[in-house]
């Protein structure tokens, strides 16, 4: 099975978890790691994913999130911008921001299953059977 995270997803572990929701969100978010660290799921991210990352003001995060991309078994490149966007138009008719969108268009290019993120508005505007999207909580309750 492939998975795609998107930014926030990534940076869950690095918020406030003093709250429920998010401590449960970054322990699903450290399995589904692990999980991707054991060969036991395999990783997609791109050129969307690269260039959120870079722009985060959190060098320490920054880096982190860098470094665990060496797992990835697949990349979407910018070469793919024009397909990519294409199919980024139209994920925006949803109500999904143009970011967002570019990552959910490049979890389908990668041939991904899952799409996992946080962010509540892509959970709840974007469903299509193009690709499952979920929260990491979700996520393990699928995949287990």
């Amino acid at each position: 099975m492939k998975v795609y995270l998107d930014n926030c997803s990534y940076n869950r572990p690095f918020d406030d978890q003093s709250q429920i929701r998010i401590h449960l969100e970054t322990q699903a978010k450290l399995y589904i790691q692990n999980l991707i660290i054991n060969k036991k799921l395999m990783l997609a991210y791109s050129y969307i994913s690269l260039y959120e990352n870079g722009n985060s003001p959190h060098i320490k995060n920054r880096a982190t999130i860098e470094i665990f991309f060496e797992n990835a078994v697949s990349f979407v490149d910018i070469d793919k911008a024009d397909i990519v966007g294409d199919r980024a138009n139209k994920i925006m008719l949803y109500g999904v921001n143009a970011k967002d969108a570019l990552h959910i268009s490049c979890a389908i290019e990668a041939d991904c299953d899952c799409f996992i993120t946080t962010d509540d508005r892509i959970l709840k505007k974007y469903q299509n059977s193009d690709i499952k999207v979920c929260s990491p909580i979700e996520f393990i309750n699928l995949y287990l």
